[in-house]
């Protein structure tokens, strides 16, 4: 399962709003590439659901996660954060067993390879 929080809702919202009236079906993509000094950074883009997604749903949102994805982000919250440092999504992962000093990837138990999911 993945969840969203109330500020995270909010800005997804705002942002759907600013694509306009066909971005209305839209869900937020959550989903892993190879990359970065710990193997793993998190994609999230607005998308449609396809037929092997896994749904979610949050706050009215819809979450969708490929199913190569979900063993990575499984259990994750996402929420925005807006700080001195920077603003944007933070992934919260309980899978999570490595992180760079940076903050931008991450490597769950297991999983070794880098290839895009």
């Amino acid at each position: 399962m993945i969840t969203i929080t109330d500020k995270g809702a909010a800005k997804v919202r705002e942002f759907l709003a600013a694509q306009g009236p066909d971005a209305a079906a839209a869900g937020l993509r959550v989903g892993v590439r190879g990359g970065g000094c710990s193997g793993f950074q998190y994609q999230l883009a607005f998308d449609e659901a396809q037929p092997d997604d896994q749904v979610f749903e949050d706050h009215g949102l819809k979450l969708l996660v490929s199913p190569q994805a979900l063993s990575y982000v499984d259990g994750s919250q996402i929420d925005y954060v807006d700080a001195l440092t920077g603003a944007g999504f933070k992934v919260e992962n309980p899978n999570v067993v490595a992180a760079c000093g940076c903050g931008s990837s991450f490597r769950v138990a297991g999983q070794e390879s880098c290839s895009p999911v």
